[in-house]
């Protein structure tokens, strides 16, 4: 009883969310077309039905993690760090990372040194307890970014399925792809319509033995079995390194979005150059007790001897 109760907690919290694709009107819960009036998961928190969900399907959504003003501040912070990078960018200076620009859109890597606001969030008190639960109860850092896409920039972007990982999604571990990473996607704008470059899923993916076909992979339209992730700014979304995933196009050039991504690996794993992008000052200075177990030893002056 009680794990058919934890299931049906999984069905209601994670599957109102909406869809973009075209479905006949349903009764079934998860068919709803918007959002369910559920507390923040921060008052919730992480439950077993959480990790059923998981497992099951590669993903969880989480909408109004975030509150409104620390959404406003963390929109000021990427907008600022984009300026600063695309000058960096222009005047060929050095950066921590490195900045994508296409256009008047920026994509930037390594961001837990270019504002507060951003390493606050590394371990954000919230968020932990799903790492742990999802992932390891000693995790370590793997990756961050921060996203300002304006849809004028990608009118003819389509397609860009990818799995998350070095060796294009660590294939070479052979097929179901174990669980490496957990990525976390933060939606800084809304995104409760579709077209505007939401996070783009097929649910189950990461236990698929065989990977799509690149026809698949390449056509314009959908991927089959495809979900778009309409939710609120404010709305984290959790998902497995082997997950199937892709923004999704644009539906006009005034669109756009704003979102952060951070990434854990376990603590086993070196699997990210971004722990040689950071200063010894990052490092010995400005990360608390908490932020500097996860990331390793070695990089720190001197080094500390610890497990993980």
């Amino acid at each position: 009883m009680t794990v058919h109760k934890n299931l049906l907690t999984a069905i209601i919290r994670f599957l109102l969310i909406k869809d973009s694709r075209s479905f006949p009107p349903q009764h079934s819960p998860h068919m709803t077309g918007t959002l369910p009036p559920i507390a923040p998961a921060a008052t919730t928190g992480y439950s077993a039905a959480d990790r059923i969900f998981f497992d099951n399907n590669g993903y969880l959504v989480l909408p109004n993690f975030l509150a409104p003003d620390h959404v406003a501040r963390l929109v000021a912070a990427l907008e600022r760090t984009a300026v600063r990078r695309r000058e960096a960018v222009r005047t060929n200076a050095k950066q921590t990372g490195f900045t994508q620009v296409t256009g008047d859109s920026t994509r930037y890597f390594y961001i837990l040194d270019d504002d507060p606001l951003f390493l606050e969030l590394l371990d954000w008190p919230a968020l932990m307890p799903y790492v742990h639960g999802l992932l390891n109860a000693k995790p370590h850092h793997h990756g961050s970014d921060g996203i300002i896409d304006f849809g004028r920039d990608f009118m003819t972007r389509h397609g860009g399925w990818h799995l998350d990982g070095h060796d294009e999604g660590y294939r070479g571990l052979g097929w179901p792809i174990p669980h490496l990473q957990l990525k976390i996607g933060y939606y800084l704008s809304d995104m409760t319509q579709p077209g505007n470059g939401n996070l783009l899923i097929v649910p189950g993916s990461h236990k698929a033995i065989n990977p799509p076909s690149l026809a698949d992979m390449s056509r314009p339209d959908h991927m089959p079995g495809e979900l778009q992730i309409c939710a609120p700014a404010g709305t984290a979304i959790l998902f497995h390194n082997a997950l199937w995933h892709t923004a999704a196009p644009f539906a006009s050039p005034a669109h756009g979005r704003k979102m952060l991504y951070y990434a854990f690996e376990h603590p086993w794993m070196v699997a990210s150059q971004e722990h040689w992008g950071y200063t010894k000052e990052f490092y010995n200075q400005r990360l608390s007790p908490a932020q500097r177990k996860l990331f390793h030893g070695w990089v720190f002056d001197p080094p500390e001897q610890r497990w993980g």
